[in-house]
């Protein structure tokens, strides 16, 4: 755990030992001069930063720490602004959250739901973090979001794929920016079809947890609609960093498109892999056999190199385009640390700053307040374009990427090329969608 600039506030509280997960009950409650958890009472406010600093999905995590200090630094009025001079809420002025200066601290989920619990715990019990942000799980972003929920801080989440986030278990206290696995299907299926064709045989290698099951589901559904049969699903531990064992069955299966349902270095590795089986050289059914991976990211791509030519997926959002928030913040992460931003980065950055300008719109910490403040926002200049925060659900819906391996690039950073932006109408669904069903959104809890 790291401090920045920040004072020690402790709250009284008592409940389970940190590092038990899920098993125990955590009773929160507020001091007795607060009306909600962690009521700021100085001239500063503590956010919590808590991102996967090592383990699988490490390169992510150190990414979106990186761009939640920069927001800090453009919330306290440092720096060129970022997004602050194109946001369409004017509510923030530089002047920190309510007149009060932004500091953080930060932890490491290690990728692991009770190391994320734990962080995020402290962050809010010994910190006194008044909103936690970040990770690049779906197990962690359910875990810790459920924490939130039970502590009374609202949880902005970062990197969460899994339709289970804002489906089944959906709280009142946490958001998603992320688009999910549902909308990576609707975007990505019609290109598949129309590149591919109708008639393709399917085997599916799927990261066994939340994320990997829901886009497993989503994307054997999306393409099954389109014609596409499914001949095998095969799950793999997260923990894994040699497939190999896992690809020599897809040669003599009958399909003739490998999707990888894996992130970060696991789809690294076992997209390496399978390009040391040579699955790209082969023909299958009379067709050249293809790889798909649903779930793209700038450091992924970097990570397999020349692996990923001409291999499609989605992406929440890339450096490349061409909209006024995007064009800014690339700008200063830019100037600042001297490479482009992830996906990653864009979301942390983009929730610490509707976190601030929900406070600022609200006109108060009180986090019921807050989240009343979100539900239903329409906002544009963050990137994507417009966007919604949904209050069923608290779903962000905006356009969808298409994207393809670069065959040809100019340079380290250009990895990935924008194959269609899939707008946002096409992407949307009923929050009572089969997908999502189950849970409760539930009421927010200000912990006192």
């Amino acid at each position: 755990m790291t401090k920045n600039n920040v004072t020690r506030r402790g709250v009284l509280k008592s409940g389970a030992v940190a590092g038990t997960g899920l098993a125990l009950p955590t009773i929160f409650t507020a001091s007795s001069a607060a009306a909600f958890t962690n009521e700021p009472t100085g001239a500063s406010v503590t956010l919590g930063f808590n991102v996967p600093q090592t383990g699988p999905y490490a390169d992510e995590g150190n990414d979106e720490l990186l761009a939640q200090q920069l927001a800090v630094e453009h919330l306290n009025g440092e720096g060129d602004g970022g997004c602050l001079n194109t946001f369409s809420s004017k509510a923030l002025q530089g002047n920190g959250i309510l007149g009060k200066k932004v500091g953080f601290v930060t932890g490491d989920t290690q990728t692991k739901s009770d190391a994320a619990r734990a962080s995020a715990k402290s962050m809010i019990e010994k910190d006194g973090a008044i909103m936690i942000n970040g990770g690049s799980s779906s197990g962690v972003a359910v875990a810790v979001q459920g924490l939130c929920q039970e502590a009374g801080v609202i949880f902005m989440a970062g990197l969460t794929h899994a339709n289970d986030t804002t489906g089944k278990d959906k709280k009142a206290n946490g958001f998603r920016h992320f688009f999910n696995a549902y909308m990576s299907g609707a975007a990505l299926a019609p290109v598949l079809a129309a590149e591919m064709g109708k008639e393709r045989r399917a085997y599916h290698l799927t990261a066994d947890y939340n994320w990997g099951w829901t886009q497993e589901e989503s994307i054997v559904a999306s393409t099954e609609a389109l014609g596409w049969e499914t001949v095998n699903t095969v799950k793999t531990p997260l923990a894994s960093t040699d497939f190999s064992s896992y690809i020599a069955p897809v040669l003599n299966s009958g399909a003739d498109v490998l999707v990888l349902n894996h992130y970060g270095g696991n789809m690294v590795n076992s997209l390496t892999n399978a390009i040391q089986f040579g699955l790209l050289d082969k023909v299958a059914n009379g067709k050249d056999f293809k790889i798909v991976v649903p779930l793209y990211s700038e450091l992924m791509a970097a990570g397999a190199g020349e692996n990923i030519k001409g291999v499609l997926g989605s992406m929440n959002w890339n450096w490349q385009l061409q909209d006024e928030g995007t064009k800014a913040f690339v700008k200063s992460f830019g100037e600042k640390y001297g490479k482009p931003p992830s996906n990653s980065a864009q979301t942390c950055y983009a929730q610490v700053l509707l976190y601030a300008d929900a406070c600022e719109r609200a006109g108060t910490f009180n986090p019921c307040g807050v989240a009343e403040a979100l539900e239903d926002f329409e906002f544009d200049g963050l990137g994507n374009g417009p966007t919604w925060y949904r209050g069923a659900d608290h779903q962000c819906f905006k356009d969808v990427l298409v994207v393809r391996g670069n065959e040809n690039p100019t340079n380290a950073y250009d990895t990935l090329e924008i194959v269609e932006i899939t707008p946002r109408a096409q992407v949307e669904y009923d929050p009572e969608h089969p997908m999502f069903a189950g849970g409760e959104l539930g009421k927010c809890n200000p912990g006192a």
